[in-house]
């Protein structure tokens, strides 16, 4: 069964400097109906304006992953980490027992424009930690990149959960006959459940067709297919524990 989740439907707030918009509830934003997604809680695309940001706030027993499409979030934190994450970067902060963050636009004439993620964690009371690792986007170029897992493996940074994150691009052009090119073929595991979020362009997804900031919740499906739809389209894959 595969549920679409458009993403006119989603929450929206917008403070000016701001303009995020929430997969699931969020802050005022309150849907029963969409709590999250198996351990998937959040899911909030978020555009900051130049030299403006989240001053610093704290966060306790939740993965969160940054994910930047455009432009630069530069980042602290109180266990000392300080970094600017770009497009092609994937930033997991384990909050565990607490940490304190900020996060700014690190241009001053640019906007940033990300997805920030919350994973619950698979116990509480963790000890606070970061991680940061680049992804090129010739390695994800037609087929999926594993970008997080509970284990880190393929050099993927660690979730302290049962889910692996894939990222892909997929384009439809092919220069020389302009026949769809990248198509992706993913069996899904008994048990398991799979969330596709669009951040670029547009995909097909069994047939169905998908766009930017739109979703879907995967079950019961042995097998899912992707298939470029734009010249420039980005999925991340959340396979998940049921």
């Amino acid at each position: 069964m595969i549920t679409i989740r458009p993403q006119q439907a989603r929450g929206r707030a917008n403070f000016g400097w701001l303009d995020s918009k929430h997969t699931f509830s969020f802050g005022n934003y309150y849907d029963p109906q969409h709590m999250g997604f198996a351990n998937l809680r959040v899911i909030n695309e978020d555009r900051v304006t130049p030299a403006k940001g989240f001053g610093t706030h704290g966060h306790r027993d939740m993965e969160i992953i940054s994910y930047v499409l455009s432009g630069g979030l530069e980042h602290k934190d109180s266990m000392g980490n300080g970094s600017v994450i770009r497009p092609g970067d994937v930033q997991r902060i384990s909050a565990g027992t607490g940490v304190a963050h900020s996060e700014f636009n690190a241009s001053a004439t640019e906007p940033v424009h990300f997805l920030q993620i919350w994973i619950l964690p698979n116990q509480t009371g963790l000890q606070p930690s970061y991680e940061e690792k680049n992804f090129s986007s010739a390695a994800k170029q037609g087929k999926l990149t594993l970008v997080g897992s509970q284990n880190g493996r393929d050099d993927s940074v660690t979730i302290h959960q049962d889910v692996d994150l894939y990222v892909s691009h997929l384009t439809n052009s092919d220069p020389q006959s302009g026949s769809l090119r990248d198509r992706i073929n993913y069996p899904i595991d008994n048990n398991r459940a799979v969330w596709i979020q669009v951040a670029k362009g547009s995909v097909l997804l069994n047939d169905k067709l998908l766009e930017a900031g739109d979703g879907a919740a995967i079950f019961d499906e042995p097998e899912i297919t992707l298939v470029g739809n734009s010249d420039v389209g980005e999925i991340l894959l959340f396979d998940l524990a049921q």
